[in-house]
């Protein structure tokens, strides 16, 4: 099962996650990140470095937050892969 990046990243968008990645499976606008659920190899190495707790496998989303589900599907196809880390927004 993939990863899902949720609502608490929007605004802050720690890069951390991306340094433990495998397999670049991380995509940035500029106010978020998101997984693109078809590269992620659901090693999970992301979620403990997520300071707030955005990270979930899909199945356990929050159901508050299932829609994030397929905005990252939806998302990362259409924005840039991030490899590196850079400032956080906050």
């Amino acid at each position: 099962m993939p990863h899902i990046i949720t609502e608490p990243c929007y605004g802050c968008k720690n890069t951390i996650c991306v340094t433990v990645c495998p397999v670049d499976c991380f995509h940035e606008d500029e106010k978020t990140l998101w997984i693109d659920p078809d590269e992620c190899i659901d090693c999970g190495a992301c979620i403990p470095e997520c300071p707030v707790d955005a990270i979930f496998e899909v199945g356990s989303v929050p159901s508050k937050w299932k829609h994030y589900i397929s905005l990252n599907a939806e998302k990362s196809k259409e924005l840039p892969v991030i490899i590196e880390q850079k400032e956080p927004l906050s």
